[in-house]
């Protein structure tokens, strides 16, 4: 039996998010919509959403603040941002908070269907996510994967989802290289030229990170992907 796809929408928005809820209802959808940001992580008490479509501009908690929070307690749920903002660098926060897919506002409903059954249908098949929440030992470096957080000699630096994904999967490839296709596929879902531009932003930062040490590097292959060293 097929069961029905839940949507947790929030949107403050009255009129769109009533147009576009019932939509969804009548589209098939099981909708909950909430405009209040500061009541969104009450409804995963009682409800366990399948994709999360979230607005960015929300009384209370704003998006990001809720996708770090939701992120950080469902690690695979996709969520959907809608936004205003056309700035890259706000899109890029998006991504860094946990965000899977975004829309620029104004979007045909159409379309947030489609995008929906996509963040779906990524998940059919997608890679297990590693599931070792020990920490990693990286030279005079500890990463946490639990919290997301790497200890330096000098300071403690909470990373995003995203980010701690990526150091992650750098860190158990063994001194082999890791193609570029394959950390897009599994983090991102998709190998979009946008999510290839915030892998490269990703890797700076990993890089600034270990700065530190000038014996970890993160080396780029032209064409092929990355290798991830420790020199002796």
């Amino acid at each position: 039996m097929e069961t029905t796809t839940k949507i947790l929408y929030i949107e403050d928005e009255p009129n769109l998010g009533r147009i576009v809820r019932d939509t969804l209802i009548a589209q098939g959808y099981e909708v909950v919509w909430e405009t209040d940001g500061a009541k969104v992580m009450g409804h995963f008490e009682s409800f366990t959403p399948d994709v999360c479509v979230l607005d960015i501009m929300l009384p209370n908690i704003d998006g990001y603040t809720l996708c770090e929070q939701i992120r950080s307690r469902y690690t695979s749920l996709p969520i959907i941002f809608l936004t205003a903002k056309v700035e890259t660098a706000d899109l890029v926060k998006g991504f860094e908070a946990g965000g899977t897919d975004y829309m620029r506002k104004p979007f045909s409903i159409e379309e947030l269907i489609v995008r929906i059954k996509n963040q779906l249908q990524l998940q059919v098949g997608k890679e297990p996510e590693q599931t070792n929440n020990e920490e990693i030992a990286i030279a005079n470096y500890m990463y946490f994967p639990s919290r997301y957080e790497l200890q330096t000699p000098t300071q403690l630096i909470k990373l995003s989802h995203r980010e701690g994904q990526l150091l992650q999967m750098l860190a158990y490839s063994n001194k082999q290289i890791i193609e570029r296709k394959k950390l897009l596929l599994t983090i991102w879902g998709d190998d979009s030229f946008f999510n290839s531009r915030t892998l490269d932003v990703y890797i700076k930062k990993l890089r600034n990170y270990f700065s530190e040490n000038p014996n970890i590097e993160i080396q780029t292959l032209r064409g092929k992907g990355y290798l991830f060293l420790i020199k002796e």
